[in-house]
């Protein structure tokens, strides 16, 4: 499980970006990089990192399904996860 001061981290980030997007996306239209630059780092889209929504793992994320691999192969053994099913050939 990861540090709930890394969820949490992401979640203000999440926040940061969306408060800014419109913002961003108006400077970019215009060509104003000086601007650009005056705007918080974590407003950027790329600074985001997926993470799952269960354990807060950031590698390994299925963004199918929003959680790991890890999480996934467990829902999906005990059957939370419709229409998955474990192959057997």
């Amino acid at each position: 499980m990861a540090k709930e001061s890394m969820k949490a981290r992401e979640v203000k980030r999440a926040r940061l970006v969306a408060k800014y997007s419109a913002k961003r996306d108006a400077l970019i239209a215009e060509g104003n990089y000086e601007g650009l630059q005056n705007l918080p780092k974590g407003a950027s889209k790329v600074r985001l990192h997926n993470r799952c929504k269960m354990t807060g793992r950031p590698k390994g994320y299925m963004r199918q399904f929003g959680i790991s691999r890890i999480q996934f192969r467990e829902m999906a053994s005990n059957g939370l996860i419709p229409g998955v099913k474990k192959a057997s050939w």
